[in-house]
């Protein structure tokens, strides 16, 4: 018997995008003679539920089709199969949403055609997924790609308020704004395996993968499976200090700069002395006014189906 795909797609992703590419996703399945199922998500959180039954049921491959979010949700179904002892499954992953940065962090070009070839060449490899708990997520809340704690939550929450931008210019806009509301770093201590550093942070990236915000490259040399989180750790800098760090994370080339600290590690805690922690999951909030957050990596739990 052929091996089942069951497409998981977000209709909503990249503001109708997902929906747009529903007819596609058909006709290259068929075109590919694949044994396949495609299900559209219809609330929040229905991709967890989705992917989680598709895992315990036939499924061989479970595909997300959407952006980071619904990446985020298919990956936190699959994990929690996994915990139940349903390991017998691969995730693929087709970026039709804004940023695809979860895409990007196993080499998977946005688009469908791109996302097809990926499925095609089949090439999977084991890869190491990050799990934190605290804020909103007391119980816990899988990611794949990063953690953004401090400014970058706050650009993502102001990005998802421009609905009238696409792509990577959303997110340049939504910095460029979140300057002006989010300037004051707050008091941190930062525990990671045998370290710990009390200072203000105005930003703290955790990364399993390479790039936040369609373009950010929070971690330039991170890799998915080398059972390591990278951390990024940006210091209390001036507004216009801040304006000419946004070249640096474009490029990649922020460890360079004397506020930021770089960093591997595979446990962390972070509490907030004063102050607040907005903090984002791959693009999903985990808490706008959280205090506390523990994050560890597992390492390589899963196959995904990767470029």
């Amino acid at each position: 018997m052929e091996k089942k795909y069951i497409f998981i797609v977000n209709p909503t992703a990249g503001r109708g995008a997902g929906k747009l590419a529903l007819p596609e996703i058909d006709r290259l399945s068929k075109s590919l003679n694949l044994e396949y199922e495609i299900i559209c998500t219809e609330y929040p959180k229905h991709a967890i539920d989705l992917a989680q039954q598709a895992a315990a049921g036939s499924a061989s491959y479970v595909i997300s089709v959407g952006g980071d979010g619904t990446s985020n949700e298919v990956l936190n179904g699959l994990m929690r199969a996994y915990n139940q002892d349903f390991r017998d499954f691969t995730m693929g992953i087709i970026g039709v949403g804004r940023g695809n940065d979860f895409a990007f962090g196993f080499n998977i070009p946005a688009g469908i055609q791109a996302g097809f070839e990926i499925i095609q060449r089949n090439q999977a490899r084991l890869v190491d997924v990050g799990f934190i708990k605290g804020g909103d997520y007391p119980q816990g809340r899988y990611f794949g790609n990063g953690v953004g704690i401090g400014f970058d939550a706050v650009v993502g929450f102001e990005a998802a308020k421009l609905t009238h931008l696409h792509g990577f210019i959303n997110y340049v806009v939504a910095a460029l704004k979140t300057i002006f509301l989010y300037f004051h770093a707050p008091t941190l201590r930062i525990e990671y395996d045998n370290q710990a550093l009390d200072q203000p942070a105005l930003m703290v990236s955790i990364m399993n993968g390479r790039r936040m915000g369609g373009g950010f490259m929070m971690a330039p040399e991170a890799h998915t499976d080398d059972g390591l989180l990278d951390l990024c750790i940006a210091g209390q800098v001036s507004r216009f200090g801040i304006l000419k760090l946004i070249p640096k994370f474009m490029n990649g080339t922020q460890a360079s700069h004397p506020q930021v600290k770089t960093g591997n590690a595979t446990n962390i805690h972070v509490l907030a002395m004063d102050g607040v922690l907005p903090t984002h999951a791959d693009g999903e909030t985990i808490c706008v006014a959280g205090k506390e957050l523990m994050i560890e990596l597992i390492q390589q739990p899963i196959k995904i189906l990767c470029g």
